[in-house]
């Protein structure tokens, strides 16, 4: 090869060669920049995809599901056969979750013009929509039916937080029949809420009578809860899972369905109440009030009208008059009277006082109910013919804190035993409550509450456990819950009464010949079953008015007087005679004599055609 000089350099050629130098530097510059992205950002998928995958699915999943809680389904109530007494029943409900949409009042106009909202339902969304911002669901409207479903399912999408789901309503199946007894269910106020934040759910529930308000926190149940998918406006689209929750405990009840509803047919209407209970361990088979009320009302809210209708009734039909009504007893306190003076030694067995039909005291002419007197009496043939005159003797003898103290005993006062809201306490007076209240006492103001009137007050449970103490000697105390879920409370045998059996046999005696002897006051509804099964009892009248010296004198027939001045009637009594196995008290406002004693009898009847076994 020859020889070739070498390439003489031109400032072209130098400056060319600076270009690719520099182009070189800057390719790497960038490629180097765009390796470092590139690589972090696989990494960073990397690390998203593989390392983090298990956490951003469950955020992915979120993104897509709602959970909201659900209110318990409420236990159940039953009577001591297993009869329902209170009970669910299953419907349709249109829900609104206010904090999925931005405008929640164009959605329930929307609502409005798909199924019928009430004036009550749109104040209460009103009112709700006025206040603050609602994190849980409210009610749009309970019992849909199948077409008001279709209606908001075609309109889903257009209906953001509306949420159609099932819930319960209180069933009660005996209605009136045992509706002061179990009681009923209402809405929370907001204290309730305040103290316990589930009550707000959809279809939360607490007692507001009767056995629903004692035994609510057992009936309450736990909350569940449903896991839904939805679309990104918040529409549901399907349910994925749904855990309902702990239903309440049931509570059995010591009632008997079909003693109750004798109790109810044989009020008939009439304002009164009636109680029967075991004798041999103070189970409540029976407790009727009249007039009552339909329960199922205030499970949704009662009606205005059906409300009004309520309070302006003057027979108060909410009242649960067997533990909530005071009466004077009348005569049918006398045998405690009895028991309290021969206790005391103030009188005995064979004591008598004469009976002219009257007896004068201080300056005033106490009268007995017989003006034509009833002669010798003695405690015994007292009770049976119920003397007045030998009770004012007696009284004045024994004093009224004697006879006070003798009505604790017997369970007329002092602590209610039964678990159940809103019982009236029964009184007698004593000299210290007297003397407290300025209270001039007199000899005259001890007679009368010698024959139950003045201030002697009971309920008819106080008076069915006096005589039941009466006819059993112990100190038995009425229950009316048998049972709570599986767990039967423990209930000890009830202990001696500690009274004399002579002064028991005493006044036992003067209580059969009431209602079994041709003199007695309740010989005309006597019972008489196969085997020689009797009942003994004690009649009472007690006067709803103040009797005047001059109506007393005139001997005023009650039967005159508008119906709302006259007497009650009541009964106090036990069966079979030898050893009791069922007591009762009967309550008649403005009632005939005999007609409480009617119905202990048919409860009687009723009790002994049918098994009883009761823990």
């Amino acid at each position: 090869m020859g020889y070739r000089p070498p390439r003489r350099t031109t400032p072209r050629m130098v400056r060319s060669t600076l270009n690719r130098q520099v182009f070189t530097r800057r390719a790497l510059v960038i490629g180097g920049i765009q390796t470092v992205t590139f690589g972090g950002l696989i990494a960073r998928l990397y690390d998203l995809q593989v390392i983090e995958h298990a956490g951003y699915r469950i955020k992915a999943r979120d993104n897509a599901m709602s959970q909201r809680p659900l209110a318990p389904e409420r236990g159940l109530i039953t009577d001591r056969t297993g009869a329902l007494l209170a009970g669910n029943r299953q419907h349709w409900r249109a829900l609104f979750l206010m904090t999925d949409t931005h405008d929640p009042r164009t959605v329930i106009e929307r609502v409005a013009t798909l199924i019928t909202l009430s004036p009550a339902e749109r104040d209460r969304l009103d009112a709700l929509l006025a206040g603050p911002a609602q994190y849980l669901p409210v009610t749009l409207k309970n019992d849909l039916d199948w077409a008001e479903m279709a209606r908001l399912e075609v309109q889903a999408t257009r209906l953001p937080g509306v949420i159609i789901d099932r819930g319960f309503s209180r069933h009660y199946p005996l209605g009136p029949i045992a509706a002061h007894a179990v009681g009923y269910v209402v809405r929370p106020d907001q204290a309730a809420v305040k103290a316990q934040p589930v009550l707000a759910l959809p279809g939360a529930r607490i007692g507001g009578s009767g056995i629903e308000q004692a035994r609510n926190e057992v009936l309450m149940g736990i909350p569940g809860v449903v896991e839904t998918e939805v679309d990104a406006l918040g529409s549901v689209v399907r349910v994925l899972d749904r855990d309902s929750g702990r239903q309440g405990k049931t509570v059995s009840l010591t009632l008997d369905a079909e003693l109750q509803r004798t109790a109810v047919a044989t009020l008939n209407s009439r304002a009164g109440a009636a109680v029967l209970l075991d004798a041999q361990n103070g189970a409540v088979l029976a407790m009727a009030s009249a007039p009552s009320f339909d329960p199922a009302w205030f499970d949704d809210g009662v009606p205005d009208a059906v409300w009004h209708r309520w309070m302006t009734n003057p027979e108060r039909p909410l009242t649960n008059r067997a533990t909530q009504g005071l009466y004077a007893p009348g005569s049918s306190f006398k045998p405690t009277v009895a028991l309290s003076a021969l206790k005391a030694g103030t009188i005995t067995a064979k004591t008598r006082f004469f009976c002219p039909g009257h007896l004068k005291i201080g300056n005033r002419m106490f009268y007995c109910w017989l003006r034509s007197g009833h002669g010798w009496m003695d405690a015994s043939h007292a009770l049976q013919q119920s003397c007045d005159v030998f009770y004012y003797h007696v009284a004045m003898r024994t004093g009224i804190d004697r006879m006070a103290a003798m009505g604790g005993k017997l369970g007329l006062t002092g602590p209610a035993h039964l678990d159940f809201p809103g019982m009236a306490a029964g009184f007698l007076p004593t000299h210290d409550w007297a003397r407290r209240r300025r209270i001039d006492w007199t000899m005259g103001d001890t007679a009368v509450q010698g024959i139950g009137q003045g201030y002697t007050l009971f309920t008819p449970l106080n008076l069915a456990t006096m005589i039941a103490r009466i006819g059993t000697g112990t100190a038995l105390d009425p229950h009316i819950v048998r049972a709570i879920g599986d767990q039967r409370p423990h209930r000890p045998v009830a202990a001696s009464l500690g009274l004399d059996d002579r002064h028991l046999a005493t006044v036992r005696r003067g209580l059969d010949e009431v209602v079994n002897t041709p003199l007695g006051t309740s010989w005309g509804a006597r019972l008489v079953l196969p085997g020689g099964i009797r009942m003994a009892g004690k009649t009472g009248t007690a006067q709803v008015i103040n009797e005047d010296a001059a109506m007393e004198a005139a001997n005023y027939n009650d039967a005159r007087l508008p119906w709302k001045y006259r007497p009650n009637a009541l009964f106090v009594g036990y069966a079979p005679v030898e050893r009791p196995r069922f007591a009762a008290a009967v309550v008649i406002e403005h009632g005939t004599l005999l007609g409480p004693v009617k119905i202990a009898r048919d409860l009687f009847t009723a009790a002994f055609r049918q098994p009883i076994a009761i823990g």
